[in-house]
């Protein structure tokens, strides 16, 4: 008696301590190097202080994201939260937000690779590289090719390693001296207070962007539904603790009168203290580790926001030209270029500009994620089918709060003019609902960010099935 053949299933492989690797490998330590003037400018070098307010707004942050998750086991993003907690325009609005922030993220990648390609080779502008970049991602992109993801691997441990010999430099430099090093200044407050802190943390939210790509393994745990929230958890924790290890063995052996320093030295002061702890050879290493992985980062970025943009083309929210598929290859060819245009402006912002842009982005996501476990928890659709318990106003109202609170306190203290563009932008998107829609005549369309995200009577479904206000889990 013949069997009909089962559809290949993903292999439910990964426990949590896989899950948090994942995480924390998302999050590549090396990461620390992107802003490390910046920040320390900003907050006069106290850059593990900034690291650690940031690390304590997302770890509040991570367990809504982990609560969400629970509610929801698929792949999702704060888009399909605000979604399903607040209805398609707040949805809407959330994940054209965080469009923004994914045009910024291929362009920072370039601007960073041009920086450091520069250092190395001064005669030819920075420009020029990072312009070379821009053409080859998109040419990759337009070819299909995938051949640097290949290499994330070799990359990941490579930039391990670099982080393991930087902090025994680091050390080595600090207390091999006789001048007395004060271990805990570096977490102080410094002549800038709090406020020079929290503008140094809003910064660095870009360093936790991806802590959440961890629940899109819920058809690869073998227990999704408790370890994907607590892989979560532990891999924004652990990530955020090696963040601050890096900028604290930093700040201790490297300490320079930031506001004397020009923006070109700020923008690449990580190889600025590469070559003070370890020479022209170690110098070299790094910025090959890291033009690679900008690279190989930038152009997964622009590939992912490339599909974004085809989707939105496809289901009518964006015009249907960005839908247009190349015959040849198969891709959003005219997505791609796209971004590549938008991208362009990277030859003539800031370092500082494109990265209060991401963090604008990111941080408003976070809040609208907190919001969204109150709606769902607390105020559910439909109204509540069983008493609110201490616990659940606990961990579904206060604590979700506290991590609106600080990511909006946060987010207020970017930049004015971070605030100007992103206001624009929002007010766009405030346009392009009002014309799908008719003026708001009609439901707003959906935009699918995943393959993968469920109907609402799937997730109606997944709700009754497993009702999470007194779940343990």
């Amino acid at each position: 008696m013949s069997h009909p053949t089962e559809p290949p299933r993903l292999k439910r492989a990964l426990g949590l301590t896989g899950l948090t690797l994942f995480g924390v490998t998302y999050m590549t330590v090396i990461t620390v190097f992107t802003t490390y003037g910046i920040v320390n400018q900003v907050t006069d070098g106290h850059l593990p202080a900034a690291y650690t307010l940031a690390v304590i707004a997302m770890l509040f942050t991570a367990a809504s994201y982990a609560a969400m998750v629970r509610r929801y086991p698929v792949a999702g993003s704060a888009y399909t939260y605000t979604q399903q907690s607040f209805g398609g325009a707040a949805g809407f609005l959330t994940g054209w937000v965080m469009l923004l922030d994914y045009l910024f993220i291929p362009m920072i990648n370039f601007m960073l690779i041009g920086i450091y390609l520069n250092t190395q080779f001064p005669a030819i502008p920075v420009w020029v590289f990072t312009l070379v970049a821009l053409l080859l991602v998109l040419l990759f992109n337009i070819l299909g090719i995938t051949l640097v993801n290949k290499l994330n691997f070799a990359i990941i441990g490579l930039s391990v390693l670099l982080v393991v010999v930087f902090v025994a430099l680091a050390f080595k430099t600090a207390f091999g001296g006789d001048t007395a090093v004060s271990l805990i200044e570096p977490f102080t407050f410094g002549e800038g207070g709090i406020g020079a802190i929290a503008s140094g943390a809003a910064i660095l939210a870009l360093s936790f962007l991806g802590f959440d790509a961890v629940s899109t393994l819920s058809e690869e745990a073998k227990n999704p539904r408790k370890d994907i929230p607590r892989a979560i958890i532990l891999s924004t924790l652990t990530g955020g603790l090696l963040f601050i290890l890096v900028a604290w063995a930093g700040g201790l052996a490297f300490q320079p009168e930031w506001s004397t320093l020009s923006a070109g030295e700020i923008e690449a002061a990580g190889v600025t203290v590469m070559d003070v702890l370890g020479g022209e050879t170690f110098t070299a290493f790094f910025v090959a580790i890291y033009v690679v992985g900008a690279f190989g980062s930038g152009m997964t970025g622009q590939v992912s926001v490339s599909r974004i943009l085809y989707a939105m083309g496809r289901d009518g929210m964006l015009p249907k030209p960005l839908a247009r598929l190349g015959r040849r290859f198969g891709t959003p060819i005219v997505a791609a270029v796209t971004v590549s245009v938008f991208a362009l402006s990277a030859l003539f912002l800031s370092l500082e500009a494109v990265a209060f842009m991401i963090s604008f982005g990111a941080l408003a996501a976070f809040a609208m994620v907190n919001l969204s476990v109150i709606r769902t928890y607390l105020f559910p659709k439909g109204g509540r089918r069983q008493p609110i318990t201490v616990r659940a106003v606990l961990a579904y109202g206060v604590a979700p709060l506290i991590g609106f609170a600080l990511t909006i306190w946060l987010w207020t203290s970017l930049q004015p003019a971070t605030w100007l563009v992103g206001a624009i932008w929002l007010a766009i998107g405030a346009g392009i609902i009002a014309i799908v829609t008719g003026g708001f005549k009609r439901p707003v369309p959906k935009m699918d960010f995943s393959e993968g995200e469920p109907s609402t009577e799937q997730i109606d479904a997944l709700g009754e099935k497993y009702p999470l206000l007194g779940d343990r889990a």
